[in-house]
């Protein structure tokens, strides 16, 4: 089941490509990161309303807490580059190029979490790698 999920939050991450580079065509990436933030904020907060899951708010850890404060904080970065990218480059590279994120998280994963990397990972990893490269040396 959870590889459906995967193909769903690929699929709209590509739509994400293709609509935010049709709207930041003649607005400032940083304002059109903004509204799509407050866009993304008003969907989920809906939907934790009301499937009723805000009550789990007081029972998240400090722990927890830092490091999705920091997730955010990575992910508003990532959001500012990716839409300054867009307006600036050709959506059929910035978005493979972003997409160098899961050779990274592949490599931060072991670093950090202890994870495995199978020969079939590093293999895929290294794909994406050089496909990067490709895409970079147009």
């Amino acid at each position: 089941m959870w590889w459906t999920y995967a193909l769903l939050s690929a699929f709209f991450a590509s739509l994400t490509a293709i609509f935010g580079k049709m709207g930041v065509a003649q607005v400032n990436s940083n304002l059109a990161t903004g509204i799509r933030t407050i866009v993304i904020m008003v969907m989920i907060w809906s939907i934790v309303l009301v499937r009723g899951e805000a009550k789990g708010l007081g029972s998240i850890s400090r722990h927890s807490l830092l490091f999705l404060v920091l997730s955010g904080i990575a992910t508003g970065l990532s959001w500012l580059c990716y839409f300054r990218a867009l307006q600036l480059g050709n959506v059929s590279q910035v978005a493979p190029i972003d997409k160098l994120s899961v050779a990274l998280t592949i490599l931060l994963a072991f670093l950090f979490l202890g994870e495995t990397i199978t020969v079939k990972t590093a293999i895929g990893a290294g794909l994406i790698i050089a496909g990067t490269v490709v895409l970079i040396g147009q």
